[in-house]
Parts: structure tokens; C-alpha cells; sequence
């Protein structure tokens, strides 16, 4: 995009036992001796109820989390990461659990209430969840020899729509006011309310050239925008929809012929920070020194990166990165006037 989407897109009781001596007793003789206070047993106090230890994090008793974003099918990630999490405590002796949340919203507060240690966070996400303290960022994947990224609209191919997309030289034909104003009053389908390339940026540029569009269909994960819209020539689903460049390739196995039926209309340029590797606050420093060691070894291997690969997200490495990574990209969502907070329920 040649205008870099400036116009796009706020938690003693102290117990005092008082024992009182016995007072003197009275004798016969005409000048009262002093009799010695008689002893008063102390009170028995029942020793307090203590609970045991939590389990150390990282053991089979008290496992770390390692949460997915569900940018791709959940059973596609779930396999995946279940392999990366074994090689993981393979490296490192801990013990790693892998979950798939619901939405990109339910794996913020997973990592706020401690419920995931580990957390592949999409842009946006991470964001929202650095900014209310759940989360650190210690790693950016690297795709396409590249630690950013694009969005792209997509349509199938039958649904009458014209691209202006020139995929030999990977550049646009038309600015994007041109080439988006066919989707005005169309249907889109998007992936999540926090996926900065699904949904929030597209539909950002889209509203910043005045383009309004209908009601979007939330369908969760970009392999899947692109699969409703290659069963949609008419619009059944959608009109069209947002992803990732190019999340076409995510989908090729089941449908060999989907760059054929789902066309690019028009792409951004890539100014996205790619989804990242983060920390629960809860996690200590020597862990997140171990773990961080051993995913920047997992991804110097062949092996290694086969499975990074395999796991829904196609990572090609990692690289170690500190919150200043997202600087430029916050400066992008305040000059569009996008607070991700407010996208966060």
C-alpha cells in the first residue's frame, strides 16, 4: 500500500491474650501477707491451618500452558503444538500442556488469570494484553524471510469482482479507494474482533475510504475465511474476505486448486508485526530464560523448523525481540484512531 495506513485504521488480626493473676487472699494474722498469685496455665492455642505448597510450575502436577492463537484451524494447531510443547519439555524438563482458546479475547484473560504461561500472540492481541500487564513479549516468528506482514482481500473468483492485484510483480494496479469500492454492500467474512490482517485493518481502510460494507461473518481463523469464500461464487457465505498474505497456501492440501478460485483484489504492504511469543507475568525470569533458549535452538534445526512449521502458524525461525518491536505498529492503530481496548470484551 503506498500510503502505509496512516489514515487507519485506552487488590492482625493480632491476637493479644491478657491473662490476669489471681487476686490476694485474706488470712487471719492482723497484717495481711502477700500471697503469691496463683498460676494460670496458658491458653492452648490449636496450631493454624496451613495449605501445601502449590506445585512448582512446570512439573506434572502444575504443567505450563502453552496457549495458540486461533488464527488456524484448532485441531490443525492443536496437533502442531502438541508436538512443538513435547520437544519443548524434551529440551527444557519441564512439563507443557497445549491449549487452543475459543478467541483471541479468551486467550488474554488465559494469560491474565494464569491459566496460560506461554502464549503465540497475534499483534493486536499482544498489545492489549502487554497493556494490562498479562503478558511480555520474548520472540517474533519469522515468515517469508520476514518479521512482518500484509493483508490482503480476497474473492472467489466466479463472484464478479475485479482484481488489482498483479501477482508477477506481487504489487497493486489501482489505489486502494479504486479497487475497494466494488465491495460496497457486499457481505465480508472476517476472522476475529483482535486480528489485526482479519479483521481490523481491512476493515479500517475499507471505512477510511468511505466504503461501508454489510454485517461481516465471523468465521474464526484465516485458512478459514479462505475456504468460505472458495464455496461462496455467489456469495453464499460471504462476498468476500481478509487474511493474511497469502493464507491461500494454508488450505492448498484440501483444496489443490484454491489460487485458482480464490483471487487476490488488492493487498497492503507488510507493516504488521508478526504474532509473537510471550510470557504470563507469573512466569519467572530464569523460566522464560530457559524456554526462550530452547525455542531459538528449536528453530536453528531443520527439525526444529519442521515443526514450527507444522504447527498451523508456518514459522520459519524466531528471533528475539523486546516490547519496542510494536512501537511503529501502535503509532499505525493512533493514527487511524483504532484503541484495541475497546475491541477487547
Amino acid at each position: 500500500m503506498t500510503k502505509r495506513l496512516s489514515t487507519l485504521l485506552g487488590l492482625i488480626v493480632v491476637f493479644s491474650l491478657v491473662f490476669t493473676a489471681c487476686g490476694p487472699a485474706e488470712t487471719p494474722a492482723p497484717e495481711p501477707t502477700a500471697v503469691p498469685p496463683t498460676a494460670v496455665p496458658p491458653t492452648e492455642v490449636p496450631p493454624t491451618a496451613t495449605e501445601p505448597p502449590a506445585p512448582e510450575l512446570g512439573t506434572p502436577e502444575n504443567p505450563l500452558i502453552m496457549a495458540l492463537a486461533p488464527s488456524a484451524t484448532s485441531q490443525e494447531l492443536q496437533t502442531g503444538g502438541e508436538a512443538i510443547a513435547a520437544k519443548l519439555s524434551e529440551m527444557t524438563g519441564y512439563t507443557i500442556k497445549t491449549v487452543v482458546p475459543t478467541n483471541y479475547a479468551a486467550m488474554i484473560e488465559a494469560m491474565g488469570a494464569g491459566q496460560a504461561h506461554i502464549g503465540w500472540l497475534a499483534p493486536v492481541q499482544y498489545i492489549v494484553a502487554h497493556g494490562k500487564g498479562y503478558a511480555d513479549v520474548a520472540l517474533a516468528t519469522i515468515r517469508n524471510g520476514s518479521n512482518h506482514y500484509g493483508f490482503q482481500y480476497v474473492a472467489n473468483v466466479n463472484a464478479g469482482f475485479t482484481s488489482y492485484y498483479d501477482a508477477a510483480t506481487g504489487t497493486n494496479t489501482a489505489e486502494a479507494a479504486e479497487a475497494l469500492a466494488q465491495f460496497a454492500d457486499k457481505k465480508p467474512c472476517w476472522t476475529d474482533p483482535l486480528s489485526s490482517s482479519g479483521y481490523i485493518l481491512p476493515s479500517g481502510l475499507l471505512a477510511a475510504n468511505g466504503i461501508k460494507v454489510k454485517s461481516g461473518a465471523w468465521v474464526q481463523g484465516h485458512p478459514t475465511v479462505i475456504k468460505s469464500v472458495y464455496l461462496s461464487p455467489k456469495g453464499e457465505i460471504c462476498d468476500f474476505g481478509a487474511t493474511f498474505i497469502d493464507a491461500r497456501s494454508n488450505v492448498a492440501a484440501d483444496f489443490p486448486d484454491v489460487n485458482d478460485v480464490v483471487q487476490i483484489i488488492w493487498v497492503s504492504e507488510p507493516f504488521i508485526p508478526n504474532d509473537n511469543v510471550s510470557y504470563a507475568s507469573n512466569v519467572s525470569a530464569d523460566m522464560r530464560e530457559k524456554l526462550t533458549a530452547a525455542l531459538l535452538e528449536l528453530a536453528g534445526t531443520e527439525e526444529g523448523r519442521a515443526l514450527l512449521k507444522s504447527g498451523g502458524y508456518s514459522i520459519e525461525g524466531l528471533e528475539a525481540v523486546d516490547d519496542t518491536f510494536y512501537d511503529e505498529f501502535r503509532v499505525y492503530l493512533e493514527a487511524s484512531g483504532i484503541d484495541p481496548t475497546t475491541l477487547f470484551k
